[in-house]
């Protein structure tokens, strides 16, 4: 005999007994059993379950609208999207973010909360699918291939602002910290020899100008994501739907979400194709790719203090070493750059996951989802911990940086257009070779006057273009 705790459940495959007292059912039970794969649910995502209930409420009130779902059903299956919108129940979205079929389980595992969750409110036993069901009544004109996709983008679509947000923070802290080095003169370097003079403020307005591009970037890659199939079904003929129905659920669908969505032009095209997630996973990985090279830098001009070039102070987060007393290591960069490894790698998830489609239909836009979503989520806190736990504390050594711009031997390049390329190549060379300073080389060979001197390296000409006549 089946036990009080338990109610029997129906499917293709035969019966099985769901605990009583949970909103999912049957098939959501087979994914359990199937797919214990990560250990992460599909609710540690709160984007992905909101958006999912807003693509049933959309489809409940098209059908309701088109005369094919009547309006007790569509009225309480359309509450209970409200309810899980609301943030409620989302304990009950129970399968693994890896799992086979395409998404399937995350769509039947909505269907049957979505259902039972309408069942009680109609005063009805959870399973009582006699009268609402998952399938026929919630899921009605739908399939996982338009569901899931048209899910996936909208909940990227919410889960962006996150990284949005977080890189406009981290662009007006370099931004600010800009400002403050404006006046403080540096060497700027490449391949990490001394090159010519920069200010401080300049190098750090160049992280602030790299993430506004990238910004502008994810706003573009957005753009195409939010082209979706909903009304596509099986393969994107649109077969169990209601002419109207593709054009009114995806209108319905931008009206309840608040985000413009656009159907897609052909649907069966996009029931297969997966290039725009392929797309915003490539910025991610701009994204990713430029935070990491910043923090490199960060690394290395803090790095010493004695033996490394020392040029700003990180904010201390946490001492460095079990072993070395007084040890403070760059925490916070380094932190980061794992989170660009990451991304990286989720990239390479994701291409393969999208080369890997077949015909009508891509079945592995689970791991696509999972991986675009990592990326978004880690990315977002990594900009966030970099703001607040290591550039708004950042300072500089001034009087060190003075010091080695007077001693750099990289003067003489600003003294080419005024000595000529041969004698700096020999200040250079001598002032490497002695230790002496240019300005004390240029001034014993007589090649400038000291008052031309001065104002050849005046920090407003060795910083910016000259002015004719200057």
């Amino acid at each position: 005999m089946p036990s009080s705790m338990t109610r029997t459940e129906h499917d293709l495959l035969g019966d099985r007994e769901v605990p009583a007292d949970v909103y999912w059912g049957i098939h959501t039970l087979r994914a359990i059993e199937n797919f214990p794969i990560s250990g992460r649910t599909i609710s540690s995502y709160p984007e992905l379950i909101r958006a999912i209930a807003l693509v049933k409420r959309a489809a409940a009130r098209a059908n309701q609208k088109l005369g094919h779902l009547d309006d007790r059903r569509a009225d309480v299956i359309m509450a209970a999207c409200k309810d899980i919108e609301a943030g409620k129940h989302h304990d009950q979205f129970v399968v693994d973010v890896i799992q086979g079929g395409a998404g399937t389980s995350t769509n039947m595992n909505a269907n049957e909360v979505i259902a039972n969750l309408a069942l009680e409110k109609l005063g009805r036993a959870k399973g009582d699918y006699e009268e609402l069901h998952p399938l026929n009544h919630v899921n009605m004109a739908q399939s996982t291939n338009d569901v899931y996709p048209t899910t996936l983008k909208l909940a990227i679509v919410f889960a962006i602002k996150d990284l949005l947000d977080a890189m406009s923070a981290l662009r007006d802290a370099f931004e600010a910290k800009a400002n403050e080095f404006a006046d403080v003169l540096k060497m700027g370097r490449t391949q990490l020899q001394d090159a010519v003079p920069m200010t401080l403020g300049q190098e750090f307005m160049t992280y602030a100008v790299m993430i506004a591009e990238d910004s502008t970037r994810l706003h573009e890659a957005i753009a195409l994501v939010q082209e979706v199939n909903l009304g596509a079904t099986a393969i994107g003929t649109g077969i169990n739907t209601d002419i109207r129905y593709a054009k009114l659920a995806t209108k319905l669908l931008s009206e309840f979400a608040g985000v413009r969505l656009v159907p897609a032009h052909n649907l069966i095209e996009a029931t297969q194709d997966t290039g725009s997630f392929v797309q915003l996973s490539g910025v991610l990985k701009r994204v990713a790719c430029k935070l990491s090279k910043v923090c490199n830098d960060l690394r290395l001009l803090s790095s010493g203090p004695q033996a490394g070039l020392n040029e700003i102070n990180l904010p201390e987060r946490a001492a460095g070493s079990s072993i070395m007393p007084g040890k403070v290591n760059p925490i916070i960069p380094e932190v980061v750059n794992q989170i660009a490894f990451e991304v990286i790698g989720n990239d390479v998830t994701i291409t393969m996951a999208s080369e890997g489609g077949q015909l009508q239909l891509n079945a592995f836009e689970p791991i696509i989802g999972h991986s675009l979503f990592k990326s978004i989520e880690h990315l977002a806190a990594g900009c966030r911990t970099l703001t607040e736990n290591c550039i708004k504390g950042i300072t500089a050594n001034r009087e060190l940086l003075a010091e080695r711009v007077r001693s750099s031997a990289g003067l003489a390049t600003a003294l080419n257009p005024h000595i000529g390329y041969q004698n700096a190549t020999w200040v250079a060379r001598e002032a490497l070779r002695s230790g002496r300073s240019v300005t004390e080389l240029v001034l014993e060979k007589g090649l400038m006057t000291r008052e031309e001197l001065e104002r050849a390296l005046r920090p407003d000409v060795l910083t910016a273009p000259r002015v004719s006549g200057d």
